[in-house]
Formats: C-alpha cells, structure tokens, sequence
C-alpha cells in the first residue's frame, strides 16, 4: 500500500491511517522511511508525506478495497477533483501477483511505474519484487522512471 497527505496536520494524517490499516486490514510487516514530495499531475498544491507498506491480510482485492475507501471517508477524505489536494490517500499497489483491471480496481496500480513518490518508497520495502505485468523489479522500475518531481527521504518520521 502507497499513503499520502498533503492537507491539514499531514503526520496525524499519515499515523491514524496506519492504525486503522493494523486494526481493519491486518498487521503492517514492513514500512519505508517517509518522503516529503511535490505534488504530481496536479502541482499548484501542498507537498505531500507520503510511505510505503506491507501490509499481511486475507481479503480479494475488492474487499481490501472497500475497507480502503472506508478509512480514508473516515479520515475525511473528499473525492472532488482527480490528484488534486486531499487529507489521506490510500492506494493499494500490488496484492501479491494479482493482475486485475476493472472500471473499479486496477492491479497493479495503474502509473505507479511513472511515480516516483511511489517508487521511492516501494523499493525500500519491495525493491526486489517483480511487476507482475511489466516483469520488472521496483527497484528496476525506479531506475528507469523519468519522474523528475522533488522527493526527499525525512531523516527521521518526521522533522
């Protein structure tokens, strides 16, 4: 799973939807260092915190889905404009090699390849799994991504 915040207390944001992640999803195996990132698609709005997890659960895609949705509305999430600013974004990347590609979820996340916001944090937890459709490594994947958005790694959770 991919996390972002660029709204409000962006630290507060990011940690509640951890918790509600370990309490309605399942325990969190693994978790990058935080990035502070430009906005991408949409760049006249506030960086964004964003991190990458590894989350252990036993839900189809579309369950996990649906609690997904369901912690960012709980969170305050409004869906209005598409990449524009927003209090919590949760994003489901990979689930295991599920290839999955409906009007409602596509998997492996559509663009993640081409983001670095999501890429930096992926292949901190993930660098050596293989895109199930691109048959590349995150990490390769990083290497060849010609995002030039800004992304610094936080020198602790947060400064």
């Amino acid at each position: 799973m991919h996390l972002g915040s660029n709204q409000g207390d962006r630290k507060l944001h990011i940690v509640r939807a951890i918790q509600m992640i370990e309490e309605s999803i399942g325990p969190i195996w693994a978790s990058s260092s935080y990035f502070e990132t430009e906005a991408w698609g949409v760049k006249e709005q506030p960086d964004f915190i964003n991190v990458a997890l590894e989350v252990e659960h036993y839900m189809t895609p579309y369950q996990l889905l649906d609690v997904v949705n369901e912690i960012e509305d709980r969170l305050g999430r409004i869906r209005k404009d598409k990449w524009g600013p927003r209090v919590i974004d949760i994003d489901i990347i990979f689930v295991e090699d599920i290839v999955v590609d409906t009007d409602k979820l596509t998997l492996p996340h559509k663009w993640m390849e081409k983001r670095n916001f999501v890429l930096f944090p992926l292949q901190e937890i993930a660098g050596g799994f293989v895109h199930p459709v691109l048959n590349k490594t995150v990490s390769e994947l990083l290497n060849e991504c010609e995002d030039t958005t800004k992304i610094t790694r936080l020198k602790s959770e947060f400064e």
